[in-house]
């Protein structure tokens, strides 16, 4: 598929998500990570898709582990760069105020 003149195809694409900081809040970031990795065309054990699934689980488990405080939670974020070939992966805790 081509774009239409005068405009650039995208070339970075992300997924960006917030889960609850629980053990079954870190096993859907990495099933969802999988699961978008795959629709942007990796496949295991072809470029970096192992090593990015590791990451986002290891990641993922540590604010699960470390951030069980009401009102906390965590957020996995995602962006493939296709004209350079760069996955980015960044997981991050969220603090708010309990109420």
């Amino acid at each position: 598929m081509t774009a239409p003149q005068g405009q650039v195809p995208v070339t970075v694409r992300t997924f960006a998500q917030r889960f609850s900081a629980t053990r079954r809040g870190a096993r859907l970031a990495r099933l969802l990570a999988v699961h978008q990795l795959t629709a942007w065309g990796f496949a295991p054990g072809v470029g970096g898709y192992d090593a990015a699934i590791l990451v986002v689980t290891e990641l993922s488990a540590n604010a699960a582990l470390h951030g069980r405080v009401p009102g906390r939670d965590f957020a996995v974020r995602l962006a493939y760069d296709e004209r350079g070939g760069v996955l980015e992966k960044t997981v991050w805790a969220r603090i708010t105020e309990a109420r």
